[in-house]
Order: structure tokens, then sequence, then C-alpha cells
């Protein structure tokens, strides 16, 4: 009897007329998406849903083309294969960027040789020939220890996997093979705070979330600083090259439909706000302003031709024209 109350108690609180928005993909984003979801469910009293899945912007863009879901989670733009896709099943979209992610390298706070890391350093451990010959750490810098490195980092589904290879090696998804890869962040925390030749990478929020089991490490950027991922250094543009746009992808004919219509503006109103309470760099008011104008005059398709680009500015996305 008990449990029988529960459910009906569970069904009366969601209303069985309840308009649902559908969102899946990047883990990165889904801080983000999550915290406007809920406050946007909030605002309209439960009557519109808001499902936020996290399956990786590759597998989310693979949803998104299939017309399973209304908007896609997107930490790098949407690639030439996919665009075909979506064409290929007369999906059109909007792509507006939401906030800027520090790409965050960790580890392990018992690790005391890493002081800092150069982008050769990082490209030496990460590219595809250093799969099973650059396995220790000495190999990568002599004054390192001769201790096993263990590496940890995104799938091939993630697009911070794809930013972090094209920002490092210089081409996107080129990366060794061996090393524990997951779509989940929180398995990557874990397998760097287990193990002191630990070394991983994901978004600057999930080592916020963890930072008391984790060390994160300054990268030296193109003027030689060695410069900690923060919100201040991601605007002053000194961390560099790993603070990247991050993105949602919205589906044009889902945009017709008054709830998704809805879920769109409330983020792009309140988006900077809860960017910053999830610890994202909010973009400046004027670019929500003017990508929700995009939406609405119609602007649909990238403004990236379908490549990833590294070290790209809100500014300089704004002012370019988005094509299918």
């Amino acid at each position: 009897m008990k449990i029988l109350f529960l459910v009906a108690a569970a069904l009366a609180a969601t209303p069985a007329f309840a308009q649902i928005v559908k969102v899946d993909g990047s883990s990165t984003v889904f801080p983000v998406t999550e915290a406007v979801a809920e406050d946007f469910q909030k605002a309209k009293k439960q009557k519109i849903k808001v499902t936020v899945g996290i399956s990786g912007t590759g597998g989310g863009f693979k949803k998104f083309c299939r017309n399973e879901i209304d908007v896609s989670n997107a930490s790098r733009p949407i690639l030439k294969a996919e665009m075909a896709e979506c064409q290929k099943a007369g999906i059109e979209y909007y792509e507006l960027p939401v906030a800027f992610d520090a790409l965050t390298v960790v580890i392990n706070p018992k690790n005391t040789f890493i002081k800092q890391l150069t982008i050769a350093e990082m490209k030496k451990m990460w590219e595809p020939s250093a799969q099973g010959k650059v396995t220790r750490w000495n190999q990568v810098n002599p004054a390192w220890p001769d201790q096993p490195m263990k590496l940890f980092g995104p799938g091939a589904d993630s697009g911070t996997f794809d930013y972090f290879t094209e920002a490092i090696v210089g081409k996107s998804k080129s990366s060794r093979g061996d090393f524990t890869a997951s779509e989940d962040d929180n398995v990557l925390v874990q397998g760097v705070s287990r193990d002191v030749n630990g070394l991983g990478y994901f978004g600057y929020a999930y080592y916020i979330e963890n930072k008391d089991k984790l060390k994160a490490v300054p990268i030296v950027n193109d003027k030689g600083q060695a410069v900690e991922p923060s919100m201040e250094a991601v605007l002053k543009g000194t961390y560099t090259p790993l603070a990247r746009p991050i993105f949602i992808y919205v589906n044009a004919k889902s945009f017709g439909k008054p709830e998704v219509k809805e879920f769109v503006e409330f983020y792009m109103k309140h988006g900077a706000q809860l960017a910053k309470e999830v610890k994202y760099v909010p973009l400046p008011d004027s670019a929500y302003k003017t990508a929700l104008e995009h939406v609405q005059k119609g602007k649909k398709g990238t403004v990236f031709g379908g490549t990833a680009e590294a070290g790209v500015t809100i500014e300089e996305l704004l002012k370019r024209e988005a094509r299918l």
C-alpha cells in the first residue's frame, strides 16, 4: 500500500502534461546546462521538464543528427562529418556559445617534481608516436624521476579530447591510445587522485569540485609565462592555448516548439550568472544577446566551417557568419 502511495505521489509531482526538452552531449558543458535546467524548471513550476544526458560531444551530435534530442551540449564545434550527417537527415541548427572553460591538466597532490608543463612536454606525452614508447617520466624530461607515467583522459567521443589534441599535438583526435580513457570525468578524477604517477585533463569545473584531491599544473603559454587555470587567467587571455569556448546546438525545428524556445531564451538570459556559479567563465553580456539575436534572425549553422580551432576569441566568433 505504501509503495502504491509513493508511486502515486511521484506521478502527481510530475504532471502527465509536462512538456519535455531533451538535451545530451558533452560532460564539460553538463554542469552549466544542468544548472540552467534546474532554475528553468523551477521558474516554470515543473510544467516543462528538461532532461540532460552525458554521452560526450560526439555522442550528443550522433543523437542530435538522428533527431533524438532538441539541444546538444558541445565542448568543441560541430565537425564536417557531423554536419554531413545532420544535412542528410534534414536537421538544421543554431550554434550558441555559452561560456569559456579552462581545460585543466591535473596531477596527484603527492607529485613533487612537476611544477609546470610546456606544450612540447605535453606533446611528447600525448602524441601518437609516444604509444608504448614514452612510458616513464624521465623520458619526457630527464630532470624527472624514472617512474612509470600513468595517463588519464577523455575518450574519443569527447570534445575535450578533440580540443586538447588540436591545441597540444596540433591535430584533432591525434593521440596515443594507451591511456585510461573515459567519457565520465569523475572516473578520471578518481584515477589521478589514487595514483601518485597519474596525470590527466578535463574541464575546470571538475577540477574545482575535486581540488582537495588533485593538483592543477600551471601551463607555459606562448609568452613563456607559467599560468595556473583560473577565471581571471581566461578573461585576461593568458591561459593559452587551453582556454576554449563551449556551446549548445539547438535543433531549428525544435526551436519552433514553445518549451524549447523558452528554455533557450532562459539559457541566454541567465547563462552568464549560472556559468559563474558552476565555475566557468561567463561570456560578456553582449555575447549572449548577440547569440540570441542570431537565432531570432534565423542565422543557422556554424561559424567554424566544420573544423576544430584552438585559441579563437568570442568577439571574433560573433563577427563571423554562420553557415550550414
